[in-house]
């Protein structure tokens, strides 16, 4: 796996908790929880191929490449964890747990969705995207995103910080296959086959899934939990990292005490 770049932290005895990235993101996302739960939690996150620092394949990545490309990250580094997908990063992981449940101890959707094929416009808007990408650059086409991705509240400097840092993980070829991914699936008929327990986190400011769209995945997901994290966007794991974290990591904790009952 050397063309892909992992971000590794924690004891390797602890709770193993592998993290992905929305699209417009990198490993980097995470790091309020690389700091919260480096002495408690083992954490993998990944740049996703065609990302940041991770290498862009010789030909675009499908859904499910991404999820098979999860999976063998996790066969080789804990042998079965707990993900959490934040937005694109979450329709990668309810692949993942269609396609290797066996893999995963849980499942935790941060301001994710089923996939932007549920809706033929939403489809050629996330299209559409990649080709903005390509004709104004990363800089600019960050700096118009990063305001939509935080609260109305958010402090222009956190709006600068998250420009910066989707302009440096940003690729025309990565963004175009994630896309293109995403316009490419709807899981609204395969929810009631995921078999995984499941965490689903929603902000109360989130202009860009929203709530609606995480009560869909938490209605569809039998057993699912529901959470919404007031005061945050769409990025909630970075403006309310405390309240997320904490969700986040109770959960891991009860769906490992019920593994080893």
């Amino acid at each position: 796996m050397a063309d892909l770049h992992v971000t590794e932290l924690g004891p390797l005895d602890a709770p193993p908790i592998v993290l992905l990235h929305g699209i417009g993101g990198s490993a980097d996302t995470f790091a309020a929880q690389f700091a919260d739960w480096a002495d408690r939690l083992h954490v993998l996150a990944w740049d996703a191929p065609g990302y940041a620092r991770s290498a862009t394949p010789e030909t675009p990545c499908t859904l499910d490449d991404y999820a098979d490309r999860v999976a063998e990250l996790i066969a080789d580094r804990c042998g079965a964890a707990h993900v959490l997908g934040m937005s694109w990063g979450g329709v990668i992981a309810t692949r993942l747990a269609l396609r290797h449940p066996e893999l995963l101890r849980s499942l935790i959707l941060g301001s994710s969705t089923v996939g932007s094929g549920v809706d033929p416009s939403a489809a050629t808007a996330m299209r559409a995207r990649a080709d903005e990408l390509d004709a104004v650059g990363a800089t600019r086409f960050a700096a118009a995103r990063a305001p939509k991705l935080l609260s109305p509240q958010a402090d222009p400097q956190d709006v600068a910080a998250v420009a910066a840092a989707m302009a440096a993980a940003v690729r025309p070829d990565g963004y175009r296959a994630a896309a293109e991914s995403m316009a490419a699936t709807d899981h609204t008929a395969d929810l009631p086959d995921v078999d995984v327990p499941t965490l689903v986190l929603s902000g109360d400011q989130d202009g860009v899934t929203g709530i609606a769209a995480g009560q869909v995945l938490a209605g569809g997901i039998p057993d699912a939990v529901f959470v919404t994290l007031r005061g945050a966007g769409h990025l909630a794991n970075q403006e309310r990292s405390e309240a997320f974290d904490a969700w986040v990591e109770s959960f891991v904790h009860i769906t490992e005490r019920l593994r080893n009952r």
